[in-house]
């Protein structure tokens, strides 16, 4: 990895210069979402498109992350509060610019159901993406916010998609 980012702690979800919030509803309920981002971390690949490689580090108090078009991330989980909530700071990166990352999964039953027909209300997730660095940084952020939003609710819908396919889950 290329380099070191300065290490933040939960509280930096409030106050980072640069915050992205996107939520997306599942069918599946909040238990089945957080083993599959908390716990089976080798998986996110078959179900988050932009992600090429994950895998747990520190017997599960870290994480290594690959991302499509060759940018990595050794991150810190910072948060795993099952069922609700999953959250990791990126420790090292060779993604220019970004001088502080912290990502944090939300996930609360839904109210009302999913869509005609379920027996339960599933889950409303909320992926909050709070960054730091210089302007450039911060700009070319704001410009990829509607990707990043179109791929975290990809994702969501491919995760749900799974979780409901695998027997006994979902």
């Amino acid at each position: 990895m290329a380099r070191r980012l300065r290490p933040v702690g939960l509280d930096f979800l409030d106050r980072a210069p640069t915050r992205l919030v996107f939520t997306a509803r599942a069918a599946a309920p909040p238990a089945s979402l957080y083993r599959a981002l908390a716990e089976e971390v080798t998986a996110w690949p078959a179900w988050f498109g932009a992600v090429s490689l994950a895998r747990p580090t520190g017997g599960g108090a870290g994480r290594e992350i690959g991302l499509r078009g060759g940018i990595r991330f050794r991150e810190t989980v910072v948060a795993a509060e099952a069922p609700r909530r999953y959250a990791y700071r990126v420790d090292e990166t060779n993604a220019p610019g970004v001088r502080a990352l912290l990502e944090e999964w939300l996930l609360a039953p839904a109210a009302g159901p999913h869509s005609p027909g379920d027996r339960s209300p599933g889950t409303l997730v909320r992926w909050t993406f709070a960054a730091d660095g210089p302007a450039p940084f911060r700009l070319a952020l704001a410009a990829a916010r509607p990707g990043l939003g179109h791929s975290f609710r990809t994702a969501v819908r491919a995760l749900d998609a799974r979780l409901a396919a695998a027997p006994g889950r979902g």
